[in-house]
């Protein structure tokens, strides 16, 4: 354990992404939140701030609990930080919002027939020069 230790490299530690190269793309482009503003690769992280990381289609909110600039197992990578109560809530409201909207959508029966497949090419035709 380290006593200052960049962003980048504790993001890498905690295991929110595979490589420091990953988390820089990220934090450059402002995907990564530290106490609510963008920041630099170079900032140095303090134990007790908030720092919000994208995650597949959610982002997280995670305190830091614990300052590491080496990638352990995962089990140890989790005693780094600790997800806010409402970001876990946010998540889980989303994914059910996904999973909502994806119930609505229904899978054609079957596929095109030649007619068919010809009349929504003609469609698209007609309507694609907008």
């Amino acid at each position: 354990m380290s006593e200052t230790v960049r962003i980048d490299k504790w993001l890498w530690a905690a295991r929110f992404f595979k490589t420091r190269q990953l988390a820089k793309k990220a934090i450059d482009g402002g995907k990564v939140r530290y106490n609510g503003s963008r920041v630099k690769t170079s900032k140095n992280v303090e134990v007790g701030a908030l720092i919000e990381v994208p995650q597949g289609w959610d982002s997280a909110t995670v305190e830091v609990l614990a300052l590491s600039d080496q990638r352990r197992g995962a089990p140890e990578a989790r005693q780094l930080y600790a997800e806010t109560a409402d970001s876990i809530a946010r998540r889980e409201r989303e994914a059910h919002n996904r999973k909502l909207a994806n119930q609505v959508m229904q899978p054609p029966i079957k596929r095109p027939d030649k007619r068919q497949r010809r009349n929504i090419q003609r469609f698209q035709r007609q309507h694609g020069d907008d």
